[in-house]
């Protein structure tokens, strides 16, 4: 394809402004060892909570080498998300970050447009309808169970496999996406979920550009079916408020909006189920209290990964006044970056807050799914697919162990396996072989 010279200046400016940052980060992290610069480099996304303990040392609310502020607290992370003084981007007509390379929604707006098309959402992630897909999953968790053990030999990666597919076939058939391709979702989901960090080259820059393409495609497609043939899916009902009197959403706003939730709707909840298995074949004494009563302990599993690991690690808000917290005056435009999983094992919120126990009692609720105004729209169907997937995983497969080494997704934001071999292992056994290491 031709590119003219106009375009390839563009692209020069852009490649050596994304170096140059580049090199920045790692300067600050290798060098200087800044912990927030290393949380975006390798040992972010080995062992962030080794970094996160660093920070915590430093206080509740500690200054960036960028002019703003980050806190590992849980008490302040919550105060924060709830603190109407903030908002996830600036007002008064201020020009967007640099982060913001791709429209988010509803996810990054502020009211009163964050509330007018978040309620426009909410009705397909109730209880109520969340409930009604129960069946749909557990039918879908036992076909790709029986498809792994029969055309794996009892190995197979637990990621492409079975962590991925059930919560794209269930999302995609909520949306009304026919015929979906869910090694295709996955990877636009990975695309995505990874430019949360920023771009990191040119060639992560052209595949979030063919991925967003793709998915435009899609949609517009399905726009103009759904006009056609209206059905009871998310996007027939987008399309028809869109066409009714009011403002209930513009035309404009239609494609970010389907685009967000796919992808929030299986990104989260792929991680999860990673995340989960990952920490209970870590820990077989874990692992055996969940296969000893699974239906009772799958959502108490699901509750401690959402508190030890979870699949969204921070989130950021900015001042929209100045104020004052924990003693220090915040700038009106300045950023404060909640980190989530530093939170969700502050010594302050949880006892022994560095182990994984599915028994936990009495904890803190986890901000793993945010607080406030923008906590996660599409939490119930989330906790449903992954207490089902870990349920029916230790009902069918209590054998099952590591067969291989844990390959993570190069992200920090979104924090999960991208590869988690595995073995069913034998019917009867009711214990996990851990192997050394990872």
């Amino acid at each position: 394809m031709h590119m003219s010279v106009r375009d390839l200046r563009q692209a020069i400016t852009f490649g050596s402004r994304l170096y140059r940052q580049r090199a920045d980060t790692a300067y600050a992290g290798h060098v200087r060892r800044d912990p927030m610069a290393l949380l975006q480099l390798r040992p972010g996304r080995d062992n962030p909570y080794a970094i996160y303990d660093r920070i915590r040392a430093r206080g509740t609310l500690v200054p960036t080498r960028l002019g703003n502020w980050v806190t590992p607290s849980h008490r302040v992370c919550n105060s924060v998300l709830r603190d109407r003084r903030f908002g996830v981007r600036p007002v008064d007509g201020d020009e967007p970050g640099e982060q913001d390379d791709f429209d988010l929604s509803f996810l990054g707006m502020n009211p009163p447009d964050h509330s007018r098309l978040r309620r426009l959402a909410q009705p397909a992630f109730s209880p109520a309808a969340v409930a009604a897909y129960r069946g749909r999953i557990e039918a879908t968790v036992g076909d790709l169970l029986d498809r792994a053990r029969a055309e794996a030999g009892g190995e197979f990666d637990l990621v492409s496999a079975f962590a991925a597919p059930l919560p794209i076939a269930v999302i995609t058939d909520m949306l009304g996406i026919p015929d979906a391709d869910a090694s295709e979702f996955s990877r636009y989901g990975m695309v995505i979920g990874s430019a949360l960090d920023g771009i990191k080259s040119l060639r992560h820059a052209g595949q979030l550009q063919a991925s967003d393409a793709a998915l435009r495609r899609l949609f517009e497609s399905l726009f103009e079916l759904r006009q056609r043939e209206p059905s009871g899916d998310i996007v027939s009902r987008l399309v028809a408020a869109s066409a009714a009197e009011g403002d209930q959403i513009r035309p404009g706003e239609m494609l970010p909006m389907c685009i967000l939730l796919l992808v929030a709707g299986f990104e989260t909840t792929v991680n999860l189920i990673g995340n989960g298995v990952l920490a209970l074949l870590r820990h077989p004494e874990q692992w055996q209290a969940l296969c000893a009563d699974p239906e009772a302990m799958a959502p108490r599993a699901v509750d401690e990964t959402l508190r030890f690991d979870p699949p969204v690690q921070r989130t950021g808000r900015v001042a929209l006044e100045p104020l004052e917290l924990e003693g220090k005056a915040i700038g009106k435009g300045q950023l404060v970056v909640t980190l989530i999983g530093a939170a969700n094992r502050d010594p302050e919120a949880y006892d022994r807050p560095d182990t994984f126990d599915i028994r936990r009692d009495g904890a803190a609720d986890s901000l793993a799914f945010s607080s406030g105004i923008h906590y996660c729209l599409g939490q119930p169907l989330a906790r449903l697919e992954a207490a089902i997937a870990l349920q029916v995983l230790a009902e069918r497969m209590p054998g099952l162990g590591r067969a291989g080494a844990v390959r993570r997704r190069n992200a920090t934001t979104i924090r999960g396996p991208i590869r988690l071999p595995v073995t069913a292992g034998s019917p009867r056994s009711r214990g996990a072989r851990v192997p050394a290491g990872g």
